[in-house]
């Protein structure tokens, strides 16, 4: 196991450096002098070029990257060309909302997902399951935006079910903070009211950008339940007088999780990628939405260490699947090792 979790900290450590590498030298090459940008069009040119020294663009590459990688290991990525903040900061301020979406897009997308996948392996071919297909073409055919658009307007312009944007209601205050994650907070403090309020602000969007996953996940489920139900054990365990329920968790569901779960990792990931564009629609603060704004505004740094994050969540992320799927499977444990 040990070599297991060494040789996947490898690959992640090999991932991280080479996105470092990219996102560097991208950011070397795009048209724009970031020192210009800093200082504003009516600098004078001796101006500029001293801040391009105080930057460090007029020393070697190498030294220039020794110097970032140096800097992103103690989590410093410079000052934000447009807040005049450090960068650091901006993204620990965004970061705990948009990783309460995505924690909460994930968890709906896997309860809901494997769930409605079971469901429809289990009643396959009667309405369920045809219901079941269909939902899982409308996820993946319309883009996540959409359906944020069309949840906002149904559930909370025209029925007002739910609130429309923000991560609270303007009149609550929010709660002493401990992670950054509104509903936990409250929670710890004890605040019911907030954290309730905190919970419905965030059913939409968090159910907006788990959708398209969901529909894949859900398909994905019951091809591999389907498959199961197919193979001798589960034959055998029929056979043997074993109740429908226990055979479909404890025979089919063990072996149909796994390559669920490795996608399954992929998309959570994604929804990082995917909360753009929900972030801007429901305005909430989070850090793709501040990744958005950083690249329109050319804010070097920003994106750097918004980019730096994301990857270091994919690694972790991806590290936290492969280690549960090993559990599930100890072959794939092995044949790592």
């Amino acid at each position: 196991m040990i070599r297991f979790l060494s040789h996947r900290l490898l690959s992640g450590l090999i991932v991280i450096v080479g996105v470092s590498v990219l996102i560097f030298l991208l950011a070397r090459v795009i048209p724009g002098d970031p020192a210009r940008l800093a200082l504003g069009p009516e600098a004078s040119n001796e101006q500029v070029e001293a801040m391009r020294q105080q930057m460090g663009f007029d020393r070697p590459l190498v030294e220039q990257y020794a110097r970032f990688i140096t800097g992103a290991v103690q989590f410093d990525f410079g000052r934000s060309l447009y807040t005049d903040q450090p960068v650091s900061s901006d993204i620990a301020a965004g970061f705990p909302a948009t990783l309460e979406l995505v924690l909460y897009s994930g968890l709906s997308m896997t309860i809901l997902g494997v769930g409605l996948g079971i469901a429809s392996a289990h009643y396959k071919d009667r309405w369920l399951d045809n219901a079941a297909r269909l939902f899982s073409l409308l996820g993946v055919a319309l883009p996540n935006f959409v359906w944020a658009l069309l949840m906002m307007i149904v559930l909370a312009f025209w029925y007002q079910w739910l609130p429309l944007s923000g991560r609270l209601s303007e009149w609550l205050t929010p709660p002493p903070h401990v992670t950054g994650l509104y509903t936990v907070d409250a929670l710890i403090a004890g605040q019911w009211g907030v954290a309730l309020d905190a919970l419905l602000h965030i059913i939409l969007p968090a159910f907006a950008l788990s959708l398209s996953g969901m529909a894949q996940i859900s398909r994905l489920t019951r091809t591999n339940m389907v498959d199961s139900y197919d193979r001798p054990y589960v034959e055998f365990a029929r056979a043997y007088g074993l109740s429908e329920t226990s055979v479909a968790f404890k025979w089919a569901l063990r072996p149909a999780l796994i390559p669920t779960l490795m996608i399954l990792g992929m998309q959570i990931v994604a929804l990082l990628g995917n909360a753009f564009l929900v972030e801007t629609i429901f305005m909430w603060p989070g850090l793709a939405k501040y990744g958005v704004n950083a690249i329109v505004r050319k804010d070097l740094n920003a994106v750097v260490g918004v980019v730096m994050v994301i990857s270091f969540f994919f690694v972790l992320v991806n590290m936290i699947v492969d280690t549960v799927v090993s559990f599930i499977d100890p072959k794939i444990r092995l044949k790592s090792s």
